[in-house]
């Protein structure tokens, strides 16, 4: 179902999209948990399992990166050209991002295909998990066609205010993952490569059937003449924004490469013990872009309509809900960090769980400033004032690389200076943020497109 969300009480309007959003969220991050769990517990050597996946990590980020920066481009027009009641504009939209989308996935899969062991040899992968960790980014390779339709589609539908399709397509997706998993590991006893051939075959699933129900959905939608199939101008303004979303994720994913090579250099247990505390963070991180992606899309329907005094009132609630996840969760991982570290591993290591708690406690308190950073990335994204997005992501990432080295190694600090990088990127940046948030400069971009 559409929604028009230019119409009705911000708050109500907003709450009832983002809900979805967040919970079709949770269910991607509880499969990336299990995932790990499944992998930790039961292929003999969990430990050498969760490294080999955390070693491969950063590099799927790379794909899945450059995935959401289309989606989100993708989405930020399509919800403009919605908002402004323009339906042949918007279905080219959407099949020129099919089109793109098939020819980057195809340059992406083969390349990842091609360069996996020698990008797993920069990343100083451990002898004893590279075969592993091989393995996996080539068949995860394998898939990332699939991954880009699903997010295209995906950004669409949050496009035109449905985030209950997609709510619903993840949840499948994310319960025969699991199922799939449990099979190739346990019975079959497939290992890292049952893992990855179960994240390919659910993935592909949820792709087609996005792309189905979606250009079902398009069809139903009249227009007075025929849309064009590649439109070169509409590229050009999908990429102004999905160019700034991929570099600006790219490069994060770029960055935590460097950091991932810091962290192998630490050992089997420190990758270990980084790689179940990384999959907590990134739950909250992602659960709370999620949510603030529904407010990118309220942002360019209201634009659209030329309604800016909407998205004030929008992002209030925005934020509200955005922390009632943040904080909670936060508190959860400084009480029951260790504890949520060990479910990962089927005998766990006392120096792997100490390493993966370490992070939590230094970054959980500090998941307020991603809550406001994401809020006002938010609506500078869904207005087009792409550069001040940019500008605020590249100081973390800038930031986190280069305090992660110097903490480290210059001043000692060992492993947990690599984790301070965290914190102290994420207030610096989150500060930027708010002041283009407050100072007004997303509303210099806002037009319809």
């Amino acid at each position: 179902m559409n929604t028009d969300m230019t119409v009705g009480k911000p708050s109500k309007v907003l709450l009832k999209f983002s809900l979805p959003l967040f919970v079709s969220v949770a269910f991607q991050q509880f499969y990336s948990i299990a995932d790990s769990m499944i992998a930790g517990n039961f292929i003999p050597d969990g430990e050498a399992a969760l490294a080999a996946i955390s070693s491969s990590y950063p590099v799927t980020m790379i794909f899945i990166a450059v995935a959401t920066g289309m989606s989100a481009g993708c989405s930020v027009i399509c919800s403009n050209l919605f908002g402004a009641h323009n339906p042949v504009r918007l279905k080219t939209a959407v099949s020129t991002s099919y089109i793109a989308a098939a020819v980057m996935s195809l340059i992406l899969a083969v390349g990842g295909v091609l360069f996996s062991a020698p990008v797993l040899g920069l990343l100083n992968t451990p002898a004893e998990v590279f075969d592993d960790s091989c393995l996996y980014l080539n068949i995860y390779a394998l898939g990332i066609p699939f991954l880009f339709f699903y997010n295209v589609c995906n950004g669409v539908f949050t496009a035109l205010g449905d985030s209950r399709t997609p709510l619903w397509l993840l949840i499948g997706s994310s319960v025969g993952n699991i199922v799939l998993d449990l099979i190739a590991v346990i019975p079959l006893q497939m290992g890292i490569a049952g893992v990855a051939w179960a994240t390919f075959a659910a993935q592909g699933a949820s792709s087609v059937a996005s792309f189905i129900l979606l250009n079902i959905r398009l069809r139903k939608m009249k227009t007075g003449e025929k849309p064009e199939l590649f439109s070169r101008k509409m590229l050009g303004k999908i990429s102004t924004v999905a160019v700034p979303s991929i570099l600006q994720q790219s490069f994060v994913s770029v960055g935590n490469l460097f950091i991932q090579g810091m962290i192998n250099s630490y050992g089997t247990a420190a990758m270990a013990g980084y790689s179940a505390a990384i999959k907590l963070n990134t739950f909250v991180v992602t659960s709370v872009a999620t949510m603030s992606n529904g407010m990118a899309n309220f942002t360019a329907q209201n634009i659209g309509a030329g309604k800016l005094d909407r998205v004030v009132s929008g992002f209030r609630t925005s934020v509200v809900m955005s922390a009632c996840v943040s904080l909670p969760i936060s508190a959860l991982y400084l009480i029951f960090g260790s504890q949520l570290i060990g479910m990962f591993m089927d005998s766990p290591d006392g120096t792997a769980i100490g390493i993966g708690y370490d992070f939590l406690l230094i970054v959980a308190p500090f998941y307020f400033s991603v809550t406001a950073k994401l809020n006002c990335d938010a609506v500078l994204k869904g207005a087009g004032a792409m550069i001040y997005f940019v500008i605020t992501t590249f100081t973390d990432l800038i930031l986190r690389v280069v305090l992660a080295y110097i903490f480290s190694e210059n001043l000692g600090m060992g492993i947990n200076g690599i984790w301070w990088s965290w914190p102290i990127g994420w207030c610096v940046s989150a500060g930027l943020s708010v002041c283009f948030y407050f100072f007004g400069n997303w509303k210099k971009h806002a037009h319809a497109y």
